[in-house]
Order: C-alpha cells, then structure tokens, then sequence
C-alpha cells in the first residue's frame, strides 16, 4: 500500500483547548510544546513521531505527570504507548525498577535539555481515518490517589482520500427528421462462363438469390419501416480482359435487377444499379489478409502490383505483370480467391417510424437496435437512472450504432467516466470531436487519471461551460491539500 507521511512543524502560538475525560473539569495547561509532529500511514499499521521540548516543565520531587497519546473516534479508542515527566524522588524510583515493567518510560522534571522525541506505532483500522490525536494527562504522586485523568485535542487525522466529483455533461441529440435505414448485403451468383444470363436454379443460385428476397421481405413485412429501394452493385473479377468483364459486370448486375424487379412487380425506380469491372480492392483485401500468409509465398510483390500507380488504367497489364512473375501464386489466385471477387452487392432501403415512448425504445434496444435513432437512445438513458445497467447500455449502444458521431461518443464518454471506467472513456472522448463539452470531459479524465494540471488547463479554457469552474475549484483544493491529510490543533500540552 502506497506510504503517506504527513508531516508538519508547529507555528501556532494560542492556548490549548481542553477535554475532559470523565467530569468535564479542566486541567491546568502544562508547558511541553510540540516542535515537530509527523503522522504517517504505511500499509496496516500508523505511526506518530512528535519532538517535544519539555525544557521548562517542573514537578513536586515525589510527583510525576503521565502522558498517554492516543487515537479517538466515539466508542473507538486506541492508546499508544505512555512517557512520564517525574520529580526527583518518583524518577530515581523509575529509574531503580525493573527495565521490563509495564511503567512508562520516565524523564526527569527540570533536566530535560533536548527534545523528547516521541515514536509509537499502531496497527492501522478504517475508522482513524478520520479520528482525533490526542494526548491524555493524569497525575500520580507516591503514597496518593492517581488524579483525574484529562484528554487535549492535539490534532485531527484525515486519511479519507480527496475525491474529485465533477459534474457530468450529456448533450441532447438532434432528432432525426426521417430515419432513413438500409441493410447491406452481398450474394454470389453463378453465371455459366462468359455469360450475363441468370439462371435460378444453376449450382448456388437458389440460395443466394432467396438470400436477396428475404432481405427485401423483412423489410416490406415490418409495420415499423417503410420499403424505398434497392441498390445493386454488381463486380467480375481481374481475369481476363478488361472490356469483357466491364461486358460482364454491367450485364448480369442489369439481369439480376430484372429478376428481382419481376418478383415483386417494382417499378422501374425502385432498383438502381452500378458496376466495377474488376474487383481489384477486393484482391488486395484478401492479399493483406491473414489467410493469405498461409497460402502466397510472394505478398509483398502481388501487393506492389496491386497498388502500383504505374498500372492505373492499364488493368489488364496489372494481371499480366502478376500472371507473369507469380505464376504459381497467380494460380491459386484465378482458383480461390477470382471466384469470390464476382459477386453482387446490394441494399435494401428503408425508412424507420418514430419511437417515442422509453420502454418501447428500451424493448427496440434488445430486439432491433439498428432501428433506432441517436435521439431516442438518449431519451431511453434519461428515462433511468443515471449509473444503471440500462442507462450505460444506451449510451455505449449510442456509440457503436454511430461510430462516427461526435455526440454520441461525447455522451458514452461521460457515461464511462461517470462509471470510473476510464479505459472506455478513454476511447469515446477521443472521437468526441472539438467542442467545448468534449473539451471538458477530456479535462475531467485527465484529472481521474490525476493529471491536475492537465485538467486545470482545460477548465480554464473552456469559458461557456459553467461546470468547468466548480470543476476548477475542486482542483486547487485538492493540489492544495495534497499530502495534508491533518489539522494540528494544539502546540502544546
């Protein structure tokens, strides 16, 4: 456990405060003053070093005064170990007994030239942390009653930590206009070769085209959204030449529109189409790919004939140059990878109702995230409470439904913040764009992280957010107590 030492040197001059132990009488001031005192926690145990000058403390020959310091919190008391300041007569009978008695170690009235420095140690329990140090007098002479006992308050312990609690910020998300959603998709139709025809029922195509129908069902079947249209992109791959499969990829893209228009009657607007001759992005993909390092033997050189500017509208010289100096990776290429480079994109699209009611939204979380809007991911965390399961699913939802959105990575981040989660926050802030409240949100992780000056510089900048300020002052108090974890109230004893 991390060490704490506190440790400060008396410059209080006024008179001591007093308490009584048992019926509120006051004891007469004494004249030992603390030059030093230091109190320190170190893991389980807390420890009390104070150098006292006891110089011009006088006793009656056969009287002594002893001195226990000791910890107070209510019912809880720990005492430490006492220290006697004797006369004569009751010091040389202190100092005749026997070492190891359980008599307190004593110093003689009036001979006392250099400090007593003072050192007990204890083990540590969570209710100190709080507590008062105080020392207990109580008189004894030879032959007589011991005399009451007094405590003075000498300081009061505060180990409790220094916590930073600023306020967080949410913004409020702009309402969608219309929410207008799209499912995307890919199928892989089989063409006979060099052919734009479609067939149905030839190898894959049964499933593949259900696959495209199914999409566009679930859409015309949910009350909650509204069909538009469909796009299809439509791509060959790189072998062969490039007037063919630009042929190619335009005229099975333009079947498969047809087919799908006939089985649902659509208008002519319905379905929009494009093409790409040659899926060239696709090759590089799989290249860089994992898979690729287990099945190529020359990467990094089909990776420079890929991308290489020299080869830039001159697609059929690209596959050439790799047909020639990699042959035999060019062949597992034309057999694994070519194959899955002629497929047809497509996108479904659609618009989404409006959903206003907080348990609704909270029930679409679970069942249909994808339907709901920035928007009323914020209404559903504002419905709970703040710090709830739900509340930290809507807002980390938020983010990963819009990955991009400045706000909705603002929010998450203040969610995450507001859960000590500062790993997460972390991420968030760092996509919550440039304004202010995201500005103020960074500051107040860098002061969880315990950057203070960090954080300080950040509150100070941020001038139209009102709780940079309070977070400001939270800030001096904390840098001005740092390792102050007492308030010495009394000098002397």
């Amino acid at each position: 456990m991390k060490t704490a030492i506190f440790t400060a040197i008396s410059a209080l001059t006024l008179g001591s405060s007093l308490t009584a132990a048992a019926d509120s009488k006051v004891a007469t001031p004494s004249e030992i003053s603390i030059s030093a005192f230091d109190l320190r926690k170190t893991g389980d145990r807390l420890t009390v070093d104070m150098a006292l000058d006891a110089s011009k403390v006088r006793m009656k020959t056969n009287r002594e005064m002893i001195y226990t310091p000791m910890l107070v919190k209510g019912n809880d008391t720990v005492k430490m170990k006492p220290f006697s300041i004797a006369g004569r007569n009751r010091w040389y009978a202190h100092d005749r007994s026997d070492k190891n008695s359980s008599e307190p170690y004593a110093y003689r009235a009036g001979k006392i030239s250099t400090p007593i420095n003072y050192k007990a140690e204890v083990p540590y329990a969570e209710w100190m942390a709080d507590a008062s140090f105080e020392v207990q007098e109580q008189e004894c002479g030879c032959c007589a009653k011991p005399g009451e006992k007094f405590s003075r308050d000498i300081a009061r312990v505060d180990l409790v930590p220094k916590a930073f609690e600023p306020q967080m910020i949410y913004v409020t998300p702009k309402a969608e206009a219309i929410k207008e959603r799209s499912i995307a998709a890919r199928a892989y139709i089989d063409f006979p070769v060099n052919k734009i025809e479609i067939y149905p029922d030839y190898r894959q195509n049964p499933q593949e085209l259900r696959k495209i129908l199914n999409t566009i069902d679930s859409v015309r079947s949910n009350k909650d959204l509204t069909f538009k249209s469909i796009h299809i992109k439509g791509f060959a791959s790189p072998e062969g030449s490039y007037t063919n499969n630009t042929r190619l990829a335009k005229g099975r893209t333009e079947t498969l529109a047809n087919y799908v228009r006939k089985q649902y009657s659509f208008g002519k607007n319905i379905i929009t189409t494009s093409f790409e001759a040659e899926d060239w992005a696709g090759l590089e993909e799989y290249v860089k790919s994992d898979a690729a390092k287990r099945t190529l033997t020359n990467i990094d050189g089909l990776l420079e004939i890929i991308t290489s500017p020299q080869y830039r509208g001159k697609d059929d010289a690209r596959e050439a140059a790799i047909k020639t100096k990699f042959p035999k990776d060019y062949q597992f290429l034309l057999a694994e990878v070519y194959p899955g480079l002629r497929h047809s994109d497509y996108a479904v699209n659609f618009t989404v109702r409006e959903y206003t009611q907080p348990e609704e939204i909270i029930e679409k979380m679970r069942t249909a995230p994808q339907d709901l809007s920035l928007n009323e991911l914020f209404v559903a965390a504002q419905s709970v409470k703040p710090g709830s399961e739900v509340y930290n699913e809507a807002f980390d939802l938020a983010a990963k439904m819009f990955p991009n959105d400045p706000v909705a990575n603002l929010n998450a981040g203040s969610a995450a913040l507001q859960r000590n989660d500062l790993v997460s926050a972390a991420k968030y802030l760092a996509k919550a764009g440039n304004s202010e409240e995201a500005e103020y949100a960074r500051g107040v992780l860098a002061a969880m992280q315990g950057n203070m000056k960090e954080a300080s510089s950040i509150f100070t900048s941020v001038k139209g957010v009102p709780q940079a300020q309070a977070a400001e002052k939270q800030i001096k108090v904390i840098t001005a107590n740092k390792d102050k974890h007492y308030k010495l109230i009394n000098d002397k004893f």
